[in-house]
């Protein structure tokens, strides 16, 4: 009898590790519980008052820029990546971008997928650029810039929002929350970069890394098409290491890698219908 039992729960626990691995909820129910962990790990550092797990040796900036032959000035390019809650920093040299730095994001609100309207308290997901106007030396959150939300894209689905930031102090409402020495650390690189004549930075932000893996196991998720979409800028970034030419076309993203020829252009095929973004 007992032998019988045991065959039973392992039989349920097979069924469930099947259901979580392969249907929506499940997936969803996996991403949450790690983005919890992950929300709940980062913010027990914060209010300790020590490093987050993974946080670079900010002190050392000038160091880790020779160990890489870089230097400060050079055009960057930023990553952000919400399920794993890492911001990347990367520098260009020698005409292609080399990974410079990982942040641990302290918080970002919401679940994966975009932002649909003001006050849903999503982080919105796409690609944005970011000015010199854009920077805001004194925020109520220590140093941020703003993402540019609604981009052209956001726009052509009707999505709202105002004031998407990252930003420092920890503390989320559609942001990505920043420890303030890590956004510090980020703020001096990002204002070298403007101030050597850089016009503009590019911000991609991705619900996941957008690995064939990660994308099939959430192809019944809503916003599946959506981040496929975002996958082709991801691709194109890992294929050439330079930001792609990003326009949007139809309601939908057009990629054009920088070394491609002609640009990103509209291209006549592109579909009339929008993404389920």
């Amino acid at each position: 009898m007992l032998r019988q039992v045991l065959w039973l729960l392992i039989a349920v626990a097979i069924f469930a590790a099947v259901f979580a691995l392969f249907s929506r909820d499940g997936r969803q129910l996996i991403d949450r519980a790690s983005i919890a962990l992950t929300r709940h790990t980062n913010h027990s550092y914060y209010r300790r008052g020590v490093p987050l797990p993974g946080t670079p040796e900010l002190a050392k900036l000038d160091e880790r820029l020779n160990a890489e032959g870089l230097q400060l000035g050079a055009p960057v390019f930023l990553r952000i990546f919400k399920l794993e809650s890492k911001l990347e920093l990367w520098m260009e040299k020698d005409g292609r971008y080399r990974l410079f730095a990982t942040y641990p994001i302290c918080l970002w609100s919401g679940r994966l997928g975009p932002k649909l309207q003001e006050g849903d308290l999503q982080a919105p997901e796409g690609f944005y650029a970011v000015t010199k106007e854009q920077l805001n030396p004194n925020s109520r959150w220590h140093r941020s810039f703003n993402l540019g939300f609604p981009n052209d894209f956001d726009r052509s689905h009707g999505r709202t929002g105002s004031f998407l930031m990252v930003h420092g102090g920890c503390l989320s409402v559609g942001c990505y929350a920043m420890t303030d020495d890590v956004v510090d650390e980020i703020w001096r690189l990002v204002t070298a970069a403007l101030d050597r004549g850089q016009p503009r930075f590019e911000v991609q932000v991705f619900p996941f890394r957008m690995t064939e893996r990660n994308l099939a196991a959430r192809t019944s998720d809503q916003w599946s098409p959506f981040w496929a979409e975002l996958k082709r800028g991801y691709d194109a970034f890992e294929r050439t290491h330079k930001p792609p030419a990003i326009s949007v076309c139809d309601g939908r993203y057009v990629v054009a890698e920088s070394d491609a020829p002609g640009g990103s252009a509209c291209p006549a095929t592109a579909s009339a219908s929008g993404s389920d973004g």
